[in-house]
């Protein structure tokens, strides 16, 4: 009886070893890719903060890269991480930004379009801009050309020597599924719960090496569970449970049916298991970077960032 209680000891020992193991590996540190990486071009929110641009980032595979949505100073975000101004990611240079995706339709998500439209242009970008994004995206883009059509036939008839492709778009309006695909990416677009809006999603990005998803404006909701199910990268807004409780009773309302609180984001990524789960669109409200970290680690025992503008995972 000794011999059998010790074996099942040893056994049980060993079971609970391996458990441990299992969860290591599980929440191990991602590790870095030469094929794909993710740069937050912008993780700010409407607030001005002068250290946070707003919402964009930048899957980028090999030698292309995957804009999604265009908060202000995107172009110049880009700009930052590429070899003309000290970085390396080339596929950053601002000629070679020519696919975009976009989450919906809120202007800290859409203020940077005329710049993702033109810049690059100015910058002999010799194609059309390829965007994605809900109903609605056409008819931005259409009324973004009408409003910079004198700026358009400046350069394109006057003494400049500007292509004429480089600043037209061609809008793809999309639906849940696949909505592009390449030797490179396959993007997937999902609806999420964002208010009262008909028409907004986040997308999964499955390259050769990474599935990244990004939330977009969300509030919690079965559709990201499903598409975030063992993701590598989980991008993700939030907004900090102490700012929160700190604000009006209006504001309680729209904030909680229109985006996701660091305790249910926490409980979201216990349940999907990211290899990563990274910060961004962060509501503070006064709490400081520590707390936002420490309000989702109360739920999720995973590896957690704060993304900073210009940040590479």
């Amino acid at each position: 009886m000794a011999h059998y209680t010790a074996a099942m000891k040893k056994r049980t020992h060993a079971l609970a070893l391996t458990a441990l193991f299992i969860a290591a590996a599980v929440h191990a540190e991602l590790a870095p890719s030469e094929t794909t990486k993710v740069v937050m071009l912008g993780s700010g929110t409407p607030n001005a903060e002068p250290d946070r641009s707003g919402p964009s980032v930048a899957i980028v595979v090999n030698d292309r890269s995957y804009i999604v949505d265009f908060g202000p100073g995107v172009v110049r975000q880009a700009s930052a991480m590429s070899p003309t101004y000290g970085g390396d990611i080339e596929a950053l240079e601002p000629a070679r930004l020519t696919h975009a995706f976009l989450t919906h339709l809120h202007s800290d998500h859409t203020a940077g379009l005329p710049d993702l439209i033109l810049t690059p242009w100015v910058l002999e970008r010799d194609r059309p801009l390829e965007l994605f994004g809900p109903e609605g995206t056409e008819k931005m883009a259409a009324h973004v050309l009408a409003a910079y059509d004198a700026d358009i036939k400046y350069r394109l008839y006057g003494l400049e020597p500007a292509n004429d492709q480089g600043w037209r778009v061609n809008v793809h309006t999309i639906e849940e599924g696949v909505v592009y695909e390449d030797e490179y990416v396959k993007v997937e677009a999902f609806p999420v719960r964002h208010g009262t809006w008909p028409n907004a999603f986040g997308f999964r990005f499955t390259t050769p090496d990474r599935v990244i998803v990004i939330s977009g404006d969300a509030a919690p909701g079965a559709s990201i569970e499903k598409y975030a199910e063992g993701a590598d990268i989980l991008i993700h807004e939030v907004y900090s449970v102490e700012g929160f409780r700190k604000r009006e009773e209006y504001w309680q309302r729209y904030h909680s049916t229109n985006h996701t609180s660091t305790h249910e984001l926490g409980e979201l990524a216990g349940r999907v298991e990211p290899g990563l789960l990274v910060l961004y669109h962060v509501l503070f409200w006064g709490a400081s970077e520590e707390t936002v970290l420490e309000e989702v680690r109360e739920k999720f025992a995973g590896e957690v960032r704060l993304a900073q503008d210009l940040d590479v995972y």
